[in-house]
């Protein structure tokens, strides 16, 4: 791994010299901008439109615009002076308990190992937060950046995951259509809990896989061996079903026999779910009320018998 800062986690006047690494990588797949008349790779520069020249790094400053078109400039030095020996150091200011943070404040994690001679007092900090069952909220520096985080255990691995300040997060009163009260159907309630029931499983992540970045991976694969590549669009589903029918369908789908191993059969949610498409208008009548979604499904085709073949 790539080191990506050295510093100190500070709490007290303890000091444990730590290295840090990225914990996590992105894996899309890079495309670049290409002219499509001749195939060049295309250039972007840095051009002053008044000036009507490029500019070199060394010419460009940092500013803020604080009317239309007016700005303060801030010097690379002006800069660094906010932040100090503050770049250097993982400050931790309280302890708490992991459940108390909500996701939503999460950004980044880092893995910290010990740096030069710190490994005993690395191992006490993330032994004593072991036994206290708490987690460390900090301030660091990162590239000139100010941020929170938290400092916790991974396996036997110091982690620090960057997050948000409150300020940064929006307040949910800001999206708009929020239903003002919650009125559900219970017979829709008690099926909707029921399936959630049926697809509770423990968290298995590498279960989850990236299907965009394979099925690109495959089109490029097949443009290099010079296959021409077209891809059918997948069908719109057109019918209305009922809400209550959906479900019901739903969990006919996930239902398994008692010795049977695996995930759910999406091939057969899919046929449960064309199925209650025949039946929406019944189920309609039979949902006490029930409200109705939106879900489009293909009606499957009678497949076509051939003179060879024989029909029972």
């Amino acid at each position: 791994m790539h080191t990506v800062w050295k510093g100190a986690i500070s709490f007290g006047l303890v000091h444990v010299p730590v290295k840090m690494f990225s914990a996590t990588e992105d894996k899309d797949i890079s495309l670049k901008m290409i002219h499509r008349d001749c195939g060049s790779n295309i250039s972007y520069i840095r051009k002053c439109p008044t000036c009507d020249v490029e500019v070199d790094w060394d010419a460009i400053v940092k500013g803020y615009e604080y009317e239309k078109g007016r700005y303060v400039l801030l010097e690379k030095d002006e800069l660094e002076q906010l932040t100090g020996e503050a770049t250097k150091t993982i400050t931790i200011l309280d302890f708490v308990a992991l459940e108390e943070i909500d996701p939503i404040y999460f950004q980044k994690t880092y893995y910290l190992s010990p740096d030069q001679a710190g490994g005993n007092a690395y191992n006490l900090l993330m032994e004593a937060m072991r036994q206290s069952g708490r987690i460390g909220i900090a301030k660091v520096s990162i590239r000139s950046k100010s941020s929170l985080a938290a400092i916790r255990i991974i396996d036997d691995c110091l982690a620090m995951e960057t997050i948000f300040y409150p300020d940064e997060i929006r307040s949910v009163d800001q999206v708009p259509g929020l239903p003002e009260s919650v009125n559900v159907n219970e017979k829709e309630l008690m099926m909707a809990r029921m399936l959630i029931e049926q697809l509770s499983t423990p968290f298995e992540p590498s279960k989850y896989t990236d299907d965009y970045r394979a099925k690109l991976m495959d089109l490029i694969q097949h443009k290099i061996a010079g296959e021409d590549v077209r891809v059918a669009p997948e069908q719109q589903r057109t019918n209305v079903l009922d809400l209550m029918a959906a479900l019901q369908a739903s969990l006919e789908a996930v239902k398994l026999p008692p010795d049977a191993k695996g995930g759910l059969d999406t091939g057969a949610a899919a046929a449960a779910l064309a199925n209650a498409g025949a039946g929406a208008a019944a189920g309609a009548a039979a949902a006490d009320g029930g409200s109705e979604v939106v879900a489009k499904v293909k009606k499957p085709r009678a497949r076509k018998t051939s003179k060879k073949e024989t029909v029972s």
